[in-house]
């Protein structure tokens, strides 16, 4: 299982809670555990990245479900660059 698989299976663990007491906020979880409730996408990113680094861990929105990107957002020219 992937490391993100394994974040994705850990939030849908705590699914019902989570969206009992904090449906709407955005949670990050990281080594299968709740490392933070943020009321905005760019609060549980920014302190995601300057806690846990380049990751991986989820970040979700909690009640809603996952959202699907196209791979040309997911493709990360930082890494290429790196690469040559």
């Amino acid at each position: 299982m992937s490391k993100l698989s394994t974040e994705i299976a850990a939030y849908e663990s705590m699914q019902k809670e989570l969206e009992t007491d904090y449906h709407g906020m955005w949670v990050v979880i990281h080594n299968e555990k709740q490392v933070g409730l943020y009321e905005s996408f760019e609060a549980a990113a920014d302190d995601a990245v300057k806690r846990l680094g380049r990751g991986p861990y989820l970040i979700r929105k909690i009640g809603q479900g996952p959202i699907s990107l196209p791979a040309s957002v997911l493709y990360n020219p930082v890494v290429e660059y790196e690469r040559s």
